[in-house]
């Protein structure tokens, strides 16, 4: 995947030049605000592929989970400056419909589709890694994002060649910019949620507790927290309360308890402590758990 992003970002970098310079030669503001979208997409491989290495480096003494986080905070940064580019692309639409320009519809359609080219090519290079890692992610919707921009600058070139509508070219950037904005929504709340511990996404806690309660010799759990190292690395850690048993005993239980955890949910770090119900003697001289109040979690 590291090769993939480095070869993305060459030739996302050229592409930016090439529709930066037909941009302004054919004084489409819809190809200028793509090339903005470009850019910050070379820039989404950049910090894609620094946290793709960042986040494979092994733990150490300093970072005892590793650097998993890495990767969540530039994809962060990342959707960041995509939404600070889509305010300057509405503004300079803004300017433009009220002052239009002409605008050289072929150069438009030319260079368009020789960007959707680029796009569809760097989506099928990431299309492997985008399922099991945020930032990768992040840089799939960006190229996502500029695919779609690019058919909808090739569709503005036609409608200017046939009916010479100029106002077409600043509607295509608010759109364009409309399309960045939903992009980088859906990877801001993601990052913030991981960056904030929160519940993992499409994890819901009621499920953690049914399935560590479904365990067999589990009375209770309370004290639940589950939280993300990085975009597909879950930890959890709870006490869990259970007979008193032998240490040979509750160790079956815990080993129990991980593999339905890993099996159903993914979570491969866990942190269990493990509480012992009280015990009462009962008239007869066996001993019997003590009735033990439930916990909410």
């Amino acid at each position: 995947m590291g090769k993939v992003l480095g070869w993305s970002l060459a030739a996302t970098v050229l592409f930016v030049a090439v529709e930066a310079v037909a941009g302004l030669r054919a004084h489409s503001l819809a190809l200028l605000s793509d090339a903005g979208h470009n850019f910050t997409d070379a820039l989404a491989l950049l910090l894609a592929g620094f946290g793709y290495h960042l986040q494979s480096r092994p733990a150490d003494e300093e970072k005892t989970y590793g650097y998993h986080r890495a990767g969540v905070l530039a994809a962060f940064v990342n959707a960041i400056t995509l939404l600070a580019l889509a305010l300057y692309i509405f503004y300079e639409s803004y300017e433009r419909l009220l002052n239009p320009r002409v605008v050289h519809e072929a150069t438009m359609l030319a260079v368009a589709a020789a960007g959707l080219v680029v796009n569809l090519g760097i989506m099928w290079g990431l299309d492997a890694g985008r399922k099991h890692d945020l930032n990768v992610r992040a840089a799939f919707v960006h190229m996502l994002g500029d695919a779609v921009g690019s058919v909808g600058i090739v569709i503005g070139a036609v409608v200017i060649r046939y009916s010479g509508w100029q106002r077409i070219d600043p509607l295509l950037s608010i759109a364009i910019g409309l399309l960045i904005v939903w992009t980088a929504w859906d990877i801001v709340k993601e990052s913030l949620n991981i960056l904030l511990e929160g519940l993992p996404r499409g994890m819901r806690l009621g499920d953690v507790v049914r399935t560590i309660r479904a365990v067999e010799g589990v009375r209770d759990v309370h004290d639940l927290h589950v939280w993300s190292l990085g975009s597909s690395v879950h930890a959890l850690s709870c006490h869990v309360l259970i007979d008193d048993l032998p240490p040979s005993s509750s160790e079956a239980i815990l080993r129990c308890i991980n593999e339905e955890l890993e099996r159903r949910l993914h979570i491969h770090h866990t942190t269990i402590q493990f509480e012992h119900a009280c015990c009462a003697v009962s008239e007869n001289g066996c001993r019997i758990p003590a009735a033990i109040p439930r916990r909410s979690t």
